[in-house]
């Protein structure tokens, strides 16, 4: 298997797209309820760019089998060393090191801009999410019980999370 992992480019929304959808309508791993729009991924990709987020695909016989980016981890600007991932891949790619893969490039992405915490939100029952994470280097930070609701269930978020060295010299400007 010869993975290619780079930049998005604007192609690749709609493969994007397919697997997000699909994260959506058949597991827990989006709390969202309704699928998106090609145009709201589009809107997602350009503000992402405009706000200096990569966001990364991963690439196999030159098709799109995953991506991953990451963004705020909330807004206030105490947190602007802190950062949330995510990391999708096609549901017929999965367990093959694609999300691994993609993970590792992100962080290295995270490091080399000098953030100090990458974050992760994950379903509890995620089992090969949380095994991956921790494979990674992730802790167990703390778990929100009835977080959501889908599927006629209500879902548990557990948050992990990887330091990094962070900037030589924090500013709170």
């Amino acid at each position: 298997m010869l993975l290619n992992i780079r930049m998005a480019e604007i192609t690749d929304i709609s493969h994007i797209l397919e697997i997000y959808n699909h994260a959506i309508t058949e597991t827990t791993a989006v709390y969202h309820y309704k699928t998106h729009s090609l145009k709201e991924r589009v809107e997602w990709y350009e503000k992402k760019l405009e706000e200096g987020y990569p966001v990364i695909v991963a690439l196999l016989d030159n098709e799109v089998v995953g991506f991953a980016t990451y963004g705020p981890f909330r807004m206030w600007p105490a947190y602007k060393y802190t950062i949330e991932h995510s990391v999708y891949v096609h549901p017929y790619q999965q367990r093959r090191g694609i999300g691994s893969a993609l993970l590792k490039e992100i962080m290295r992405m995270a490091k080399e801009r000098e953030y100090a915490t990458m974050v992760a939100g994950i379903d509890a029952s995620n089992k090969y999410s949380i095994a991956m994470h921790e494979r990674l280097g992730f802790q167990y930070a703390g778990l929100i019980k009835k977080a959501g609701y889908k599927f006629g269930r209500w879902l548990d978020l557990a948050f992990y999370q990887v330091e990094f060295p962070g900037p030589t010299i924090p500013t709170e400007e």
